[in-house]
């Protein structure tokens, strides 16, 4: 009776469709086993006291279709709780190549530069006391002073290099003048009188503008690689970091451990709905993408920058080879020099005990100045390692361009977090084991608004976000000023010096191999009333020469003023001086 009325209500047709379905749904089927979805559950650490044993209506469900189910309310919350800390893992997982890459090359090129440093003034103290001896002994202070400045440069101080070599050169100038002219007592107003001129007479020759490029240009390319790599670091660390949204997690939940719930915990989700449902989790990320390859650009071209026109290992060697070819320089053309001195100055005093004599008899009783022979040149104990540290930084860089951009596809290319790309039949797609049909969106923020798995709000861009885009910012426009020799803390007293912009004719060549040595477009001025000369120069350390943290001394709206008080203070100077100099 009861199997006439079945038959009466549903036709024939429509009774063989349900059985087949029935069939084909099994895991739908109230009462089947959730062995499995047990199992799984225990092994991720969990209780199974609230695990049903069979399968269950899904009526309590929140996030998962609300079809027969193995997970309890409980089981949905707690794997809901799991999928957030899956996407983390897998975030962090994903970058951990970028942060161990940033961390220790950070850690190598900084601890190669600063032995090249310290090699570079052992050999200098080593050689310049085997060849002056208590010459040397006795004014090594200023060549310890020029090393302190520049570590000091190197580790993020506020120093500007124009002024740390200007000083020691103008030091080693009164030092080198007391030396060769043994025969007089300089007072302190005399040697600062002989610093007014040096510019004029360049008793040094043209070297220290030859090692103030070459060292302005490394120390500025090798500490902006060091604190690039470490703003890499930590731009990375940060992005990383992500906290994932409501909209995020229920996405996530549905695309790995619904499936788990249905009873079907070894199918993997679609391809292309795991690309959605990372698109819309970081989509801010993606957002980074621009940037980020401008500052891995960046990264790149200062790193060849160093092993090319501005290698740190040359200009660390040159630091000491080329102050002794200046101090030589210095002795050859005592004469001259000394005597255009002694007419602008005045004649000095005699020492006591001392009778006049000329500047080339002075000089007879002494260990004469000399150049290193190519055995004697510094060396250091890295031998070529500057090469081999910026080529292998040059191969990890390649990689690390798109890489937030990419960042969807990298985690779901891993076979156990989605379904391979070809496997388009018989993965999760949201709903139950079959082909994922929407479209997958395209990247970043602004791509979100019909994403059709996360519910993504592309009127808020995310603060954080737009934070790291901006220092990524600020760290490559540092970075490709450094590719011109400029340094961004004192670009402005670097290009009027002319201590590394390479404008007004400078090139990258000079102490380079294979390139002509940079001539300069002008004669020597003679030493004239007529000339500005160089204003005195400040002893003091404690002044702003020395401590540029509040930046320059003059600023840009007080130079109009500033230069008119100068102009009129060099025209009394002009007045008072212009009898000495006929």
């Amino acid at each position: 009776m009861v199997s006439r009325l079945y038959a009466q209500k549903y036709p024939p047709v429509l009774l063989c469709t349900l059985a087949a379905l029935s069939w084909t749904w099994g895991p739908v089927t109230a009462g089947r086993s959730c062995s499995e979805t047990r199992h799984v559950y225990a092994e991720k650490g969990y209780s199974t006291n609230t695990a049903p044993l069979t399968q269950i209506s899904g009526e309590h469900l929140r996030l998962c279709p609300q079809d027969y189910t193995c997970c309890s309310s409980q089981m949905e919350e707690t794997l809901a709780h799991q999928s957030e800390t899956d996407f983390l893992s897998a975030i962090d997982d994903t970058s951990q190549f970028l942060l161990t890459t940033f961390t220790q090359r950070h850690r190598k090129f900084d601890e190669f530069f600063r032995e090249l440093i310290d090699l570079s003034e052992k050999s200098m103290n080593q050689m310049f006391t085997k060849t002056y001896g208590r010459l040397f002994t006795q004014n090594a202070n200023v060549f310890q002073e020029l090393f302190v400045e520049l570590r000091r440069y190197y580790s993020g101080g506020s120093v500007s290099l124009t002024e740390v070599l200007s000083e020691f050169w103008s030091r080693l100038v009164e030092r080198v003048f007391s030396l060769v002219n043994p025969q007089y007592q300089f007072s302190d107003e005399y040697l600062e009188c002989v610093n007014k001129h040096a510019e004029q007479l360049q008793p040094f020759g043209d070297l220290p503008r030859k090692l103030g490029l070459q060292v302005s240009r490394a120390f500025i390319a090798a500490r902006a690689l060091v604190q690039g790599l470490a703003i890499g670091r930590d731009i990375v660390n940060k992005a990383a970091k992500l906290s994932a949204g409501a909209g995020c997690v229920r996405a996530l939940m549905r695309q790995w451990y619904c499936p788990l719930c249905r009873g079907m915990p070894s199918l993997r989700p679609c391809h292309a709905l795991c690309l959605n449902v990372m698109k819309g989790c970081l989509a801010n990320t993606a957002d980074l993408d621009t940037e980020w390859n401008n500052f891995i650009d960046a990264l790149y071209q200062v790193s060849e920058k160093l092993e090319g026109p501005f290698n740190m290992e040359l200009a660390a060697d040159s630091i000491s080879v080329k102050v002794s070819e200046a101090i030589m320089h210095m002795q050859e053309n005592s004469i001259a020099t000394s005597t255009k001195v002694f007419q602008g100055c005045g004649s000095p005093r005699l020492a006591p005990g001392r009778s006049r004599r000329s500047p080339k008899e002075s000089g007879g009783n002494r260990r004469p100045f000399r150049t290193f022979s190519p055995e004697e040149k510094p060396t250091t104990a890295a031998g070529t390692n500057l090469d081999r540290l910026v080529s292998d930084l040059k191969e990890r860089l390649r990689p690390m361009r798109g890489f937030w951009v990419s960042l969807p596809h990298t985690i779901c290319n891993d076979k156990n977090v989605a379904a391979d790309v070809t496997n388009e039949d018989r993965c999760w797609n949201g709903q139950t084991r079959g082909r994922y049909l929407p479209d997958v969106t395209g990247d970043g923020l602004m791509s979100q608004i019909n994403n059709p798995e996360v519910e993504v709000d592309t009127a808020r861009p995310d603060v954080r976000t737009r934070q790291l885009i901006m220092e990524l910012r600020v760290a490559t426009n540092r970075l490709k000023h450094a590719q011109a020799g400029q340094d961004t803390d004192f670009m402005d007293s670097e290009v009027d010096e002319g201590s590394g912009s390479g404008g007004g004719g400078e090139r990258y060549s000079d102490d380079w191999p294979g390139y002509r040595p940079y001539s300069p477009p002008y004669s020597k001025p003679p030493l004239n009333p007529q000339t500005p000369i160089k204003p005195p120069r400040v002893r003091d350390r404690t002044g702003s020469k020395w401590n540029r943290s509040k930046g320059r001394s003059i600023s840009a709206v007080s130079r109009p003023a500033a230069f008119s008080l100068a102009v009129l203070f060099w025209l009394s100077v002009m007045v008072t001086v212009s009898p000495i100099w006929r």
